[in-house]
């Protein structure tokens, strides 16, 4: 049986390269089939998450703050809440473009925040 592909929810920073987040993901996730990178709708343009998707062959699902801001996570972080008006963008975002619960709760790698759900969507 192959392995259920994942929405991987992710938080950077502005000008974050794709090989820092492709080296992350790898570093949480190891070989799990990617099937969406989801985050915050003002990162979804950026040329470092747009390439890592592409190299994945993985579509970006943004979300806007508010949407991300009425999921309730396991981690919220109030220092996330004060930058961005939600407590959370990786575990938030994952849980919007997946299905149940989270199968991997925010962790950081390299300033890169990650967490996993099973994906929900067909490609």
């Amino acid at each position: 049986m192959k392995p259920a592909e994942l929405a991987v929810g992710l938080g950077l920073r502005p000008g974050t390269p794709a090989d820092r987040i492709l080296s992350a993901i790898g570093e949480v996730l190891g070989d799990n089939p990617i099937g969406c990178l989801a985050t915050l709708d003002r990162r979804a343009a950026e040329p470092g998450l747009r390439a890592a998707a592409e190299q994945l062959t993985a579509p970006i699902l943004a979300y806007t703050a508010e949407e991300l801001a009425q999921v309730d996570v396991p981690t919220p972080s109030s220092r996330t809440h004060s930058a961005l008006g939600t407590a959370s963008v990786a575990e938030a975002a994952a849980l919007l473009a997946g299905a149940g619960r989270l199968v991997v709760t925010k962790r950081t790698v390299d300033a890169i925040v990650i967490a996993a759900a099973h994906f929900a969507g067909h490609r």
